[in-house]
Order: C-alpha cells, then structure tokens, then sequence
C-alpha cells in the first residue's frame, strides 16, 4: 500500500511531479468516498480534503479583499463609477477563472471550488445589478429588473458549473433561481416581500404556491441527478445533494409559516400535530431516498421559523420532538431505511435509489 510519506519521497525524487501527486491523493478520496456511500453507513460529504485547501482557502480570501478594495479604491476617485465597477468585474471572472483552472479543474480541490464558485456568483451579480440599475436613486427596489438579475446571475453561474462542475454551484443556481421566482411574482402582483404573511397558503397573494412549485421543481432536479448515481460514485449525486440541501427549506417554507402563523379559533397544538405530520412525511422521503441532507435542511429551517414565531409550550415541544426524532434517526438510519424499503418495494423503482446493506 503505498501512502502519503510514499508519494512525497517520489516527488522529491523526481519520478512524478506535485500535480500528479494530488491528482493521485484525490482519486484515493474519491475511492474512500464511494466506498463510505456503498457501505450504506453515511452519506459522501466533504467541505475540504486536508489543511492545505484550508490554507489555500484563506489566501484566497485575503486576496479577495484586497482585490475589492483595490476596485473600490478606484471607483472613488474616479468619475465614472459604473465604468470601473464594470471592468472590474470583468477582470474579476478572468481572474476566477484562471484561479479555477487550476484549483478545480487541475488540482480537484474542494474548499477553493466553493470558494471560487461563490466569488463567480457575487461578481455575477454585482455585474448585472450595476448593469441593470435595479435599484432607483432613492434606494427603492425595482423587482421586475431583480428578478433579470437573478435570472442572469444563475445563468452566469451555470456557465461556470458547465465548465468547472462544481457541485456547490448546484446551490447558488437553485437560490438564485428562488430570487427570480420571488421577485419575478411580486413585479407580477404589485406585492412587495416585506412579510412573511406574503407566503400563508391561506392569502391571496402568488408567492406561497410559487415558492412550493419551486421547491418541487429543484427536488425534482435533485432526484434527477440521484438516480442517474444510485451509489453515490460521481459528482452526480454531489450536484443532488446541494440541490436537496435548497430545495427541502422551499417546499417547507409556505407549509411552515402558514401552520405557525395559524388563524383565529385554530388551536396552536393542532396546529404543532399538523406540522409535526407534515415533517414526518418529509422525513419518509428522505428515508426513502437516503438524504439526511434533505431532512436536515427542512428541519433546522422549521426550527428558525418555530423560533422566530414565538416561545409558547407548543413550540418548544414541537423543538424538542424534532431533536429527539434526529437524534433516533441518526442512530438507526440504516435499518428504518432497511425496512421502510422493503415496504414500499413494490411501487418504486429500487433498482434508481440507493440499495439498502442492512440485513437482520
């Protein structure tokens, strides 16, 4: 077995090179990975790769400030504003994409690709937003040229997975995709998003059932990619998860606000029983699919707005069931999968989601 020390000795002898090195210790990764996600034990995970990405990471954000306060700097003292701002965010994707060439594309790091994905997206979005104008000179919005502007923003970003395939970029189309439904709908309706009541089931407003459609559109997405990488052994199932991680908060979200806000005369522990259901059905899905992701997304995104509605028993309650029934799922997720699978085998196409490795 050859290891690490193994790999450095040949680099210092010369007989292969750093990059092809890496390039070795990250095909060793995606091995591990795989085998981790066949084994049925987790779910394939990872943010970083060793301290070196870390450390890379920081460099990347110390060069990041300096480089927007250099283009601040200069459209201060210089009269046309919206000229310098344009070309610096020009030169902002040619450096991105230089940087990407060689940390994702050639050294297959994962820290610097979200980095360098979310640095694409900013400087795509501030390139439309100054192009556009969506804002008027008093600070209002203009929602009609946000929503083009988060339409384009995920358009550019989409360009930069095509060429990059980054996973998390999967994350940003999908929020930026959320923004232009959200101010697509209220430059539609004359409605503004200041309130969360703009997404009760029981209004009259468009943005409750978009945000719905939404989140059943990207879950779509996300299976799409899944079931296409029923293992978990290609970059497939990483573009599934970010997708889920997205789209679980949008398909909860209308749900969630509007049984939290309630009405008058509907008792509030009805409605906790009803948001509790609602959950454990979210929790089946994700079972079913093997994405703890999903669950997770959905459920800490129920908790905020549980928090933010109020602290009455109810709530509380609710809180502390949800952590009981994460903390039972964690422990035995593989043998509930295990059963709940053989239940429900004869209506779903097994052979499309992961298999179930755990026997009696």
């Amino acid at each position: 077995m050859i290891d690490r020390d193994d790999l450095r000795a040949a680099v210092a002898a010369g007989t292969i090179t750093e990059a092809q090195a890496a390039r070795i210790v990250d095909l060793s990764a995606m091995r591990r990975d795989a085998r981790v996600g066949a084994s049925g034990a987790d779910e394939p995970f990872a943010l970083f790769r060793g301290f070196n990405e870390i450390f890379i990471l920081v460099g990347l954000a110390i060069l990041g400030f300096g480089w927007l306060g250099f283009w601040a700097i200069a459209a201060g003292t210089s009269n046309g504003f919206g000229a310098v701002w344009t070309i610096g965010t020009l030169c902002t994707f040619v450096v991105v994409g230089l940087l990407s060439e060689y940390f994702v594309r050639r050294r297959r790091m994962v820290a610097p690709a979200i980095a360098l994905s979310i640095a694409w997206t900013v400087a795509a979005g501030w390139l439309w937003l100054v192009q556009l104008e969506s804002f008027t000179i008093l600070g209002g919005i203009r929602p009609g040229r946000v929503a083009l502007v988060a339409a384009l923003t995920g358009a550019t970003v989409f360009a930069y997975w095509l060429r990059y395939r980054v996973p998390f970029a999967m994350a940003l189309i999908a929020l930026a995709a959320f923004a232009t439904v959200l101010f697509l709908l209220s430059a539609v309706s004359g409605e503004t998003i200041a309130s969360a009541e703009v997404f009760l089931l029981s209004g009259t407003g468009p943005f409750a059932w978009g945000t719905i459609l939404l989140g059943i559109g990207l879950f779509a997405m996300a299976m799409r990619f899944d079931m296409s990488d029923p293992h978990r052994m290609t970059l497939r199932s990483a573009n599934g998860f970010w997708l889920h991680v997205v789209a679980a908060p949008a398909i909860v979200n209308t749900v969630a606000i509007t049984l939290l806000a309630g009405g008058e005369g509907d008792p509030a522990a009805w409605r906790m029983l009803v948001l509790s259901a609602f959950l454990v059905a979210m929790a089946l899905i994700a079972v079913i699919i093997d994405r703890r992701s999903s669950l997770v997304s959905s459920a800490g995104y129920i908790v905020v707005l549980a928090g933010i509605a109020g602290s009455g028993i109810g709530v509380v309650t609710s809180v502390l069931a949800i952590g009981v029934a994460l903390l039972i799922l964690g422990a035995q997720w593989v043998r509930i999968r295990a059963a709940l699978l053989r239940r429900v085998g004869g209506w779903l196409p097994l052979d499309r989601l992961p298999p179930a490795h755990f026997t009696e």
